[in-house]
Parts: structure tokens; C-alpha cells; sequence
């Protein structure tokens, strides 16, 4: 018997922001690859034999926070994409939260330093990143949106399913 798949976990834009980078997403992402919409992910392998335990422990925590507001400081050139650079420190320390509730589980990749994003272009050619990460940082503002709360999907070989969507404390 296979072991379930794995669960991963992504903070929820406001609307209004992921609109703009879904739509980014949408039209800068090779199409057959883009499984998903736009987010930024907190846990790439959380324990998928345990989904109710997940959602029960990430539940308890997204109580007692305050929805963060997340800061967009820059984009990212990363090699073969773009993505937009995340900073709030409240979502950081939740995440650090959530690390150490589950940290007999985490990947090496969980495990590393964190440094939040949103992929909005990802396997292309450099040259083609390079031409993406220079005209949107041409016309990049620094912004701010609102972060409602997380989501739990489960990891399917490329499509993402959601298992379920959790508010954090004053957004519920």
C-alpha cells in the first residue's frame, strides 16, 4: 500500500491580490505546467496520513492570530521564473509556530530557511525569466494585502485538492 499523498500548505490572498497574481500566473506560467493557482506556499510536506490531525493542529493556531498583513517588497528573479518577494513577520512567526508543532515531520526543504514568495513564472527559459523579471520590476510598487488565512490542499502528482480552507482568528 502507497503512503497518502502529502499536504501542503498556502496562505490565502485577499481577493483583490490574487486576482493580479493569479492573472500573472495565468499568462506568464507555461500553460501545460500551471496545475494551480497563484499562492505562496508555508509547507511544502506536511503528514498526509494525518490530514485531520493537520487541519485540527493549523486550526488551533490560525485562532489565536490575527490575520497578517503581508508586505509585496520586490520580485525575484530565480533562474527559469519570477516570483513577487513576501515580508510580514506576523505570518513568519506562525509559520514558525506551525514548524515546531510539526517539526518530527518536516522536509529538509521545510526545514530550510523560509523565504515567502509568490511564483508567477516558473520552467522557462532564462532568457525569456530575465525579459519577465525586467519589466515587471520596471513597474513594480511596493504593496500590501491582506491574508485572511491559510489553505490545506493535498498534493495529486501536479493538481493541487483542497482539504480545507482555515480562517485565522479575527477573520472567522
Amino acid at each position: 500500500m502507497s503512503e497518502p499523498a502529502p499536504l501542503i500548505l498556502t496562505l490565502q490572498i485577499d481577493a483583490a491580490a490574487f486576482a493580479t497574481f493569479d492573472g500573472l500566473r495565468r499568462r506568464h506560467f507555461p500553460e501545460a505546467l500551471n496545475h494551480i493557482p497563484a499562492h505562496a506556499t508555508l509547507f511544502h510536506h506536511l503528514p498526509g496520513e494525518d490530514a485531520a490531525g493537520v487541519t485540527e493542529t493549523v486550526t488551533a493556531l490560525a485562532r489565536t492570530q490575527s490575520a497578517p498583513d503581508v508586505a509585496v517588497t520586490g520580485v525575484r528573479f530565480t533562474g527559469r521564473g519570477v516570483a513577487y518577494v513576501l515580508e510580514s513577520e506576523a505570518l513568519s512567526a506562525f509559520r514558525g509556530r506551525i514548524a515546531a508543532a510539526f517539526r518530527e515531520h518536516l522536509t529538509a526543504q521545510d526545514r530550510q530557511g523560509w523565504r515567502p514568495h509568490i511564483t508567477v513564472q516558473n520552467k522557462v527559459a532564462p532568457d525569456t525569466a530575465r525579459a519577465l523579471h525586467a519589466a515587471l520590476s520596471q513597474d513594480f510598487r511596493p504593496s500590501h494585502f491582506h491574508a485572511p488565512g491559510v489553505l490545506l490542499w493535498r498534493y495529486l502528482g501536479g493538481p493541487w485538492e483542497r482539504v480545507a480552507t482555515i480562517a485565522f482568528g479575527d477573520a472567522a
